[in-house]
């Protein structure tokens, strides 16, 4: 029955899949289009908010507009005001408002002397948020109870085919719920929103702060916009020609977090982790004896039977991907480590709680952005290969890699207007990139392909380990980035930054 169900799926995956990976149409572009106007109005804290509309379909610019909801805080010295710094805090699938109003006051990430001279504005994407909300469920309810029941990945191969079947039904109600509104929720067409944005503030040219999935979107507005480009720093870079379609024929043969070797990274920052939690002085609840062998050893238990800690039980997908997720935040790693050192003492437990309920569309909102960018194996062979292989070569971390965008395995719907490349159009300002030597999500050995990709490029490599610089504190990194927004100073070649503190100091 699961085989034939599989069959049906991928009759269906067929039919789309010659959509997903035909070259896209030359479209329309934003200088026939209407520039929006934009009413600023207070919205507490000390931000302004407005909305903005844009046209849903650029290849029809007149016809049916969408509205994105825009958040602003202004800089705190308007008379030495250069501009507006556009920020896209990642995901896909974060509401730019809701980031900004948290972390738009962080000193490690937007410093005093940058936001003096700067308005940060933010926008919920179309597909997010505020902004023509991609829906695949009818009630919060509904909604909680279907996400609260998938899991992060399956842990083995007997575990696949109800997973499989799990997330086409997540593709299938997207569909429904959404329809029309999937095909035109591409980063290109965000792009393309930006732009309008960039006129409606009044800048002649595009500053920009891209982090982790940002840098996507930065990459794909520095190639459609070259000349518009007056400052972009790129914060966790990813590899945009292996996230869009992958190098050569990967595309439709290996997953996408796996042809970008996202596993290495996380591999890499998980020893990052066990190191610095073995150190003389740190202050680490899981330290003690051979950790590496004492996290085998958990792992070996939990796969043995569900652990209960703290009112949570933990078998070997939930360990996984809790430590997965926990990696890209240095700021955790304390609690994380006590949260080993408490299952690795613990008694066993007999049955496995829900996972943690969603509360906003993020997840739907990640699925349809990621799915409409790039191109995805369409059949289930390929992630059980690679499923299989993974897990030998990268232990842990390989297999959660394969399975984490399931749902573009049968997406329904493909926007034609998607950007793939070329990725070297010469800008005109040079982009900064700045990575982690350790990152678990954006691999320093990914942003470096995606700067070699681009055509004027400046790496800046932070010695830290975690998720971006929004996530790693470095007052170096920040200060380097700020004098290039401000005044376009460029950090010498082969410049490093440290961070501000270890995430096991005592």
């Amino acid at each position: 029955m699961k085989t034939t169900r599989w069959t049906v799926l991928a009759a269906v995956a067929g039919v789309v899949c010659s959509l997903l990976t035909a070259t896209p149409q030359a479209v329309a572009g934003t200088d026939q289009v209407p520039t929006p106007v934009l009413s600023w109005t207070d919205c507490a804290g000390g931000f302004q908010c407005s909305t903005a509309g844009v046209p849903l379909d650029y290849d029809q610019p007149t016809g049916t507009q969408t509205s994105l909801a825009l958040i602003k805080l202004p800089a705190t010295d308007q008379a030495h005001r250069i501009g507006t710094l556009f920020v896209n805090f990642g995901g896909p699938g974060a509401s730019g408002l809701q980031r900004l109003r948290e972390r738009g006051q962080w000193p490690w990430l937007f410093s005093a002397e940058l936001r003096a001279r700067f308005d940060l504005v933010s926008w919920d994407p179309r597909g997010i948020g505020a902004s023509a909300t991609v829906r695949c469920f009818d009630s919060v309810a509904e909604q909680q109870a279907f996400l609260g029941g998938l899991r992060d990945f399956p842990a083995t191969a007997a575990d696949e085919p109800a997973f499989y079947a799990g997330y086409d039904e997540l593709a299938r109600r997207c569909s429904e719920k959404s329809g029309a509104l999937l095909e035109h929720v591409s980063t290109a067409n965000t792009a393309r929103d930006l732009d309008l944005l960039r006129r409606a503030v009044g800048d002649a040219k595009l500053t920009y702060h891209g982090i982790s999935y940002g840098t996507h979107l930065g990459a794909v507005y520095a190639n459609l916009y070259p000349n518009r480009v007056r400052a972009m720093a790129f914060d966790g870079s990813m590899d945009f020609e292996g996230n869009a379609t992958g190098h050569g024929d990967q595309g439709t043969a290996v997953p996408l977090d796996t042809r970008q070797d996202v596993p290495r990274g996380a591999a890499e920052t998980f020893a990052s982790f066990l190191r610095q939690c073995a150190a003389p002085g740190a202050d680490c609840a899981f330290a003690g004896g051979d950790l590496n062998a004492k996290w085998a050893a958990l792992v070996a238990r939990v796969k043995a039977a569900p652990i209960t800690v703290d009112g949570e039980t933990y078998d070997y997908t939930a360990l996984i991907a809790r430590v997965n997720g926990d990696l890209a935040t240095p700021e955790v790693w304390k609690d994380t480590a006590s949260t080993l050192q408490a299952l690795y003492t613990a008694p066993a437990a007999r049955t496995l709680v829900a996972g943690e309920p969603y509360t906003s569309n993020r997840t739907e909102a990640f699925n349809a952005i990621q799915c409409a960018d790039s191109t995805f194996p369409r059949t289930q062979s390929a992630y059980t290969q690679y499923g299989a292989s993974e897990d030998q070569r990268v232990p842990y971390w390989g297999r959660i890699a394969v399975f984490d965008m399931m749902a573009c395995a049968t997406w329904r719907r493909a926007d034609a207007d998607r950007y793939t490349g070329p990725w070297d159009k010469v800008t005109s300002a040079t982009i900064l990139v700045i990575n982690n030597r350790y990152d678990p999500s954006t691999p320093l050995h990914g942003a470096l392909d995606g700067a070699a990709e681009l055509a004027r490029t400046r790496v800046l490599t932070v010695e830290g380990s975690g998720h971006s610089t929004m996530l790693v504190h470095s007052a170096c990194a920040e200060r380097a980035k700020r004098e290039y927004l401000i005044s376009g100073t460029l950090p010498a070649v082969g410049t490093t930054c440290g961070i501000d503190r270890a995430p096991f100091a005592a």
